[in-house]
């Protein structure tokens, strides 16, 4: 369930309320009873679990392909020295 925030009009106190999508919005401030509006603000959205690209498919070292390829040749070398 999301969290509204509400700005009264009368005392400019912010209220947050958690509420379904479903409720009605908050029409009166429950502090003071004044008019409240409903306030537009960032959300928190975190992706857990398996089946999300991040997850799953992104590059295990964060982008730094150069360098992995680097590493790569550099273990090619020593093992070709080697034989």
């Amino acid at each position: 369930m999301p969290i509204y925030e509400y700005l009264c009009s009368n005392c400019k106190e912010i209220t947050e309320k958690w509420q379904k999508f479903s409720d009605p919005p908050l029409t009166h401030c429950p502090k003071c009873g004044g008019e409240v509006k409903k306030l537009i603000s960032l959300n928190a959205f975190h992706l857990k679990g398996t089946g999300w690209y991040v997850t799953d498919y992104a590059s295990k070292n964060g982008g730094n392909r150069k360098k992995s390829e680097e590493k790569q040749a550099s273990s090619e070398k020593s093992t070709e020295k080697k034989e």
